[in-house]
């Protein structure tokens, strides 16, 4: 079982993996969310109910394109070839869908991304999780998800020279 800290590194390098691949697909990057307030301000707010405990990680605008993305780090399944996202986020997710009128994705490892309406129709109930906080999970099929490069366009390879 792993801590919170070596999940949290996880999802971190995730998340700048994700900002880059975004960045190499000329989109303009900038992380958003729960992980960038204080340690005391995520510690009170994952002690809410409040959707705004779910805001997703990232923000990236490419032209007219404003989507938000959740990083998925560490959250796929090679054994059962299945992705696990937390049942309050997808609800989360669907409304702030509604709210904004704009697109969530969820981008797992290896860059395969699902919509929260995915993972609502698609996915299955999970059972409650034994590592983190224990909180219900819905699990979707890595098979049929949406590819990256679909999704954000592919690499610009003068972008991506600049970048090494």
């Amino acid at each position: 079982m792993t801590s919170f800290q070596q999940r949290k590194a996880i999802g971190d390098a995730h998340e700048r993996y994700v900002a880059e691949q975004l960045a190499g697909r000329g989109w303009e990057v900038d992380f958003w969310g729960q992980g960038q307030l204080s340690r005391a301000l995520q510690c009170a707010l994952r002690k809410t109910g409040s959707s705004i405990r779910w805001f997703p990680d990232l923000i990236a605008a490419k032209a007219k394109d404003l989507v938000l993305i959740d990083c998925k780090g560490g959250m796929t399944s090679r054994q059962t070839g299945r992705h696990a996202v937390e049942r309050a986020a997808v609800v989360a997710h669907l409304q702030l869908v509604a709210w904004t009128q704009l697109p969530v994705y969820y981008v797992f490892d290896g860059l395969d991304a699902r919509s929260p309406y995915d993972v609502l129709v698609a996915g299955q109930k999970g059972p409650h999780s034994i590592a983190g906080s224990g909180a219900p999970y819905v699990l979707i099929s890595t098979q049929g998800a949406r590819h990256f490069d679909d999704l954000f366009g592919t690499p610009d390879v003068a972008q991506l020279d600049i970048a090494s």
